[in-house]
């Protein structure tokens, strides 16, 4: 039977106090725990190893007895235990299990005997709270997948109007012997009417598997809005630029203007200048007392040539005219 060093597992001195052998274990539970390493039977043995260390050392009589081995320590082979090893009183210490059961090495159960108890707990920041060793070996809790993200995209028209979706997406999956791999799954989606850029739609149960038999996470849909040809968007309002001629600008007009839900009438007001925005409540982005509205911003624009006839009546016009746009 092989000896195994509690100390030199741990990574600490002979002379170690409790506290700095508490320090070691969780620093190692932390690396090795079988929680945070599934389907890593190695890293599993490693935790097995540690966790038997720790509860032999951190206990006062168990340890003295342990370290009575004295210049034993150096044979790492074939070691045999002191007599009356055997009948060692723990002061109600009820053992490990028995013929090995409780996933403790044929070592301890020589020096320590059989019984019930051990390790319970799992791990977690700065404690164990999760799954854990208990009578009959590790018995790891179930845990709930971590929830995934995924960008989609929608114009500004879906978004305003909503309504079911199908989306196809590529999510990672065990193949054959355990072996990752990536499959497309489509699933049906529900966009809320006036759904903004940068919500999220949550998909319950459709994020990352579960461990150890544990419920898959969710997946958030994060919205993203493409760039549209007429309407810019801010925050839950859109905007329209609005080009005007300076003849509507000036004397005012009545005119068909787009919006997210149909062509409305507008009435521009004579005398209106470029830059100067009309409000139509409510055909923005939101819902609710939260809906947005559009607005209509005024764009006024001159004809790049002037016809003969076009530049006679400016001139006129700028004859006849009082009007100062600069008071500099």
């Amino acid at each position: 039977m092989e000896y195994k060093d509690y100390y030199k597992l741990l990574g600490v001195s002979r002379s170690a106090s409790k506290d700095e052998i508490g320090k070691a274990f969780k620093k190692l539970a932390r690396k090795y725990h079988p929680d945070l390493n599934p389907n890593n039977p190695e890293a599993e043995a490693k935790f097995k190893e540690i966790n038997e260390a720790y509860e032999v050392l951190k206990d006062e009589k168990k340890r003295k007895l342990y370290d009575q081995f004295g210049s034993n320590w150096e044979h790492g082979q074939n070691f045999q235990p002191p007599p009356g090893y055997e009948n060692a009183d723990f002061g109600g210490f009820s053992g490990f299990g028995g013929g090995g059961a409780s996933g403790f090495s044929d070592f301890f159960e020589t020096i320590f005997g059989g019984g019930g108890g051990g390790f319970r707990g799992g791990f977690q920041q700065g404690g164990f709270q999760q799954g854990g060793y208990q009578q009959g070996g590790y018995q790891p809790r179930p845990r709930r997948g971590s929830d995934a993200e995924a960008s989609y995209e929608l114009t500004l028209e879906e978004a305003y109007r909503g309504g079911r979706k199908s989306i196809t997406l590529q999510e990672q999956v065990s193949g054959p012997e355990g072996i990752p791999r990536m499959a497309t799954k489509t699933l049906e989606v529900t966009v809320p009417a006036g759904i903004r850029d940068g919500q999220k739609i949550r998909l319950a149960g459709q994020g990352n598997p579960g461990v150890n038999g544990g419920p898959k996470g969710d997946l958030y849909l994060k919205i993203r809005l493409t760039p549209h040809h007429m309407f810019k968007v801010a925050d839950a309002d859109v905007i329209l630029d609005l080009p005007l001629a300076p003849w509507e600008a000036a004397l005012g007009a009545t005119l068909r203007v787009p919006t997210l839900d149909g062509a409305v009438e507008m009435k521009i007001p004579p005398g209106i200048s470029s830059g100067k925005k009309l409000r139509i409540k409510g055909r923005g982005l939101g819902s609710g007392a939260r809906k947005g509205d559009q607005y209509v911003r005024i764009m006024i624009h001159v004809p790049e040539r002037l016809s003969e006839k076009e530049r006679e009546l400016m001139e006129k016009l700028r004859d006849a005219s009082g009007f100062k746009p600069r008071t500099f």
